[in-house]
């Protein structure tokens, strides 16, 4: 992208990246090379002007012990998995740190010794004062996503945008990994997303986007600056809107 204008088109994002994309081709658990290559993407993105929070996943970590979760309740897989998200946040604010940049991690289940609370005003005011925000642990609650997570907290510090970043160029009619002919979207409306059970994001988190008229924009991740394509306000993946 040499010799174009990097004006970004937000003023504040939130990036939802899965912890499925911390795995690469790993079976589970963080990959350092597709870490390393994530965060460079973010902090170039944060050279912009872009303020950024992130929501981060757990499923990479969660993987790993899916089996031994078998036959629990749902609240205790879910704070299992709630757990997961620290551990790939405290990896994503290392990664960040590593680079020269400040970031912080808020967790909305309680791990004093290791990472701070969620506080929604100390949240925006590191946000203004150009610091990463990561989110982790969800919302703190069973039966929530990290898809609800991210969108919730973007509308509690006033993001432009949710960016939800993926294994796939945006959001298809069908799994494009299994249907040759599967045809990409371009741009959608939230009543789409949901009439069509599309598998964006889960209904709660499509529903609080519409309500709130919070834009989605999907994206692959592994795609070379798509991320940064998508903060300049290019047709990056698919709209949601």
């Amino acid at each position: 992208m040499a010799g174009q204008s990097r004006t970004p088109a937000y003023r504040r994002i939130l990036l939802k990246l899965s912890g499925e994309a911390l795995m690469g081709t790993d079976a589970y658990g963080i990959n350092g090379d597709v870490l390393q290559r994530i965060v460079a993407e973010i902090k170039s993105v944060r050279e912009t002007g872009v303020q950024v929070a992130i929501v981060v996943g757990g499923g990479n970590i969660f993987r790993g012990i899916a089996a031994a979760a078998q036959g629990m309740d749902r609240p205790t897989a879910d704070y299992m998995g709630m757990l997961a998200t620290v551990m790939n946040a405290l990896a994503l604010r290392d990664g960040l740190m590593r680079h020269g940049v400040t970031a912080g991690v808020m967790s909305a289940l309680p791990v004093a010794q290791v990472v701070d609370g969620y506080a929604r005003e100390r949240a925006i005011n590191d946000l203004d004062d150009g610091r990463i925000v990561i989110f982790a642990a969800g919302t703190g609650n069973p039966f929530f996503t990290t898809d609800t997570a991210a969108t919730l907290r973007a509308l509690e510090v006033g993001a432009d945008i949710v960016f939800k970043a993926t294994k796939v160029d945006g959001v298809y009619d069908r799994d494009p990994l299994r249907h040759d002919d599967a045809r990409r979207y371009d741009v959608l409306t939230y009543d789409e997303v949901l009439e069509n059970r599309l598998g964006v994001m889960d209904a709660t988190a499509i529903a609080l986007c519409r309500d709130n008229n919070l834009p989605l924009r999907v994206f692959n991740i592994n795609k070379s600056e798509s991320m940064m394509r998508a903060v300049l306000g290019e047709d990056e993946g698919t709209l949601v809107h």
